[in-house]
């Protein structure tokens, strides 16, 4: 055993855990800890401009990474209330953050205290689970069950709220602390009566149609789904948010699917006979929870890890409970040796179905003159990124858009707000995940107020040599809202025009590489430079402000005088 301060402690059980990273912001209720970090050389502190992106920054690392993100909180109080944002996107996103909370010194609990609010309190609904340590020598205990309580599945969030008090008080360390036998944790494959079922369904399926979500891609599964795919024939589609679920050069690729992806997927999602719904909840981006978006006909088979999931939105034919790359082996095996001659008509439409519209997308970017049209800029982006390019993206009408019109040829490559629809999440996020995958071009797709709400961060990616690109899409307004103002509400704008400097020279000032585009011809050559210039990058590029898009239209029906 080994005596030591509570902060101490903490710094130890993140080395236990086989953290290499920790973004925060110093605060007087969490140096204990701080001043433990500063001697542990394993472990690098990111500082942070603010909770919020910080929080942002380690959600990025750990869906990059695959492991846990951790960000400290050094002050009780606003320190921990600016976590709030974080880890709300986080819990949308299923994202293992471990946010470390300075709070209060237990004496002064309930008394008023100088910035005290109820920390246990204001993180319960948006955590998988939230703790307050109540002595210091639980906190190896407590440190070691945060970790493991968001890593397991289905993932999430946690929060441990630290009063100051137990961090500068001693303990002993003992190695039992460490954890132990994680790995060994088996992952459920799926009742065995239940995949037979659903192989032969899909056995007899004409017009098969996969849509993988999150499971498939938080679980790195697309080498186990492709092969099932290829077996069947089936075209694979992905959920909202998770393109990247399997490579986008695999002929069997079909994009996103539903209301907020392409037209060629969406159509196969109303048109197919069997439909195996893996690793996703056939959520609202998927489906806006109407049958518009999905075969009523449609025999279902839904694999999901957690399943309260399975059937929630949709009644299912077949519901499995497992892990969805284990689930997709056990689908293999059990349909080993069939011929999907029944599919090859449906196959072979879908085929020029998707190539007809990748080409029509080459061709709406080319032709596009300037003022710089969103399809040309996306063609731009399409011609100039390296293959290995992670996209980070933002919320908002050019983001959604561009969702999925990029290419992922490498998963992971996709890291979006999910169902929080956050503004001002990419940039922060991008830094989380370079940082997390060094080798990758790492790219932040955002509008030109979400960058505004972020641009301070800057600092930090410059501070730390963390090479990312932000490319800003600048049309000087809040998209989305402006287009339903337009659309809907007689153009009686309010509030929508957005007035920023410009943000080439902002991030020169910062010390990164700033560079303006203004016209079609200059995209590609600026977006290759900045992925090659050795620093942080900021590529500020003035769209069409009139190009806006209303990707709501059902939300506003009663406005529409066209439906009247």
């Amino acid at each position: 055993m080994t005596s030591m301060l509570g902060g101490k402690a903490v710094v130890q059980s993140l080395r236990a855990e086989g953290v290499k990273h920790v973004f925060g912001l110093i605060g007087s209720a969490g140096m204990e800890i701080f001043d433990a970090l500063y001697d542990a050389k394993d472990i690098g502190f990111i500082g942070v401009r603010d909770e919020r992106t910080g929080t942002h920054m380690a959600d990025g690392y750990a869906r990059a990474s695959g492991g846990a993100g951790v960000i400290i909180a050094g002050q009780n109080g606003p320190g921990a209330t600016n976590l709030v944002t974080g880890l709300a996107q986080a819990h949308a996103a299923y994202s293992p953050v471990v946010a470390l909370a300075g709070s209060l010194s237990s004496a002064h609990i309930y008394r008023d205290a100088f910035q005290e609010v109820d920390q246990q309190a204001l993180f319960k609904p948006i955590t998988k689970r939230t703790w307050t340590a109540t002595q210091a020598a639980r906190i190896p205990e407590m440190m070691r069950e945060a970790f493991r309580t968001a890593m397991t599945p289905r993932r999430g969030p946690v929060a441990l709220n630290l009063p100051r008090d137990l961090l500068a008080e001693m303990i002993e360390w003992d190695q039992s602390y460490a954890p132990k036998g994680r790995e060994a944790m088996g992952r459920a494959a799926g009742d065995p009566d239940l995949i037979a079922r659903a192989a032969a369904l899909l056995a007899g399926a004409r017009q098969p149609l996969i849509i993988a979500g999150g499971g498939i891609k938080n679980g790195r599964s697309h080498g186990e789904l492709l092969p099932l795919a290829e077996l069947l024939r089936a075209p694979v589609a992905t959920s909202p948010g998770h393109g990247d679920a399997v490579p986008c050069s695999h002929p069997l690729y079909a994009g996103q699917v539903g209301p907020r992806g392409n037209v060629v997927a969406s159509a196969l999602a109303r048109e197919a006979d069997v439909i195996l719904a893996i690793g996703t909840r056939l959520g609202f981006n998927t489906t806006f929870y109407s049958w518009d978006n999905l075969s009523r006909a449609a025999r279902i088979i839904q694999v999901d890890i957690e399943p309260t999931a399975i059937g929630r939105f949709f009644p299912v034919e077949i519901g499995i409970e497992g892990d969805a790359g284990r689930v997709a082996v056990a689908l293999t095996r059990a349909l080993a040796g069939h011929k999907a001659s029944a599919a090859v008509a449906w196959t072979e439409d879908f085929g020029r179905k998707r190539a007809a519209l990748a080409a029509e997308r080459d061709a709406a970017g080319s032709q596009a003159a300037n003022p710089i049209q969103p399809a040309a800029l996306y063609r731009a982006l399409r011609a100039s990124l390296p293959d290995d390019t992670m996209f980070v993206m933002d919320a908002g009408t050019l983001c959604l858009q561009a969702t999925d019109q990029m290419l992922y040829r490498q998963p992971p490559a996709l890291f979006s707000p999910l169902d929080f629809g956050l503004v001002g999440f990419s940039y922060a996020a991008a830094l989380g995940a370079k940082l997390a995958c060094p080798g990758r071009t790492v790219v932040s797709l955002m509008g030109d107020g979400g960058f505004g709400m972020t641009l301070g961060e800057i600092s930090t990616a410059v501070s730390h040599q963390i090479n990312t690109v932000c490319i800003v899409m600048n049309n000087g307004c809040w998209g989305a809202e402006k287009a339903y103002q337009r659309d809907f509400f007689g153009e009686r704008y309010i509030g929508a025009d957005v007035l920023s400097p410009p943000y080439d020279r902002v991030a020169e000032l910062f010390g990164a590489r700033g560079f303006r585009v203004e016209r079609v011809e200059q995209i590609e050559g600026a977006v290759r430079e900045a992925v090659t210039c050795g620093k942080p990058a900021v590529v500020d590029i003035l769209v069409d402000p009139n190009a806006l898009y209303s990707f709501r239209r059902d939300s506003f029906k009663h406005r529409d005088k066209s439906a009247k």
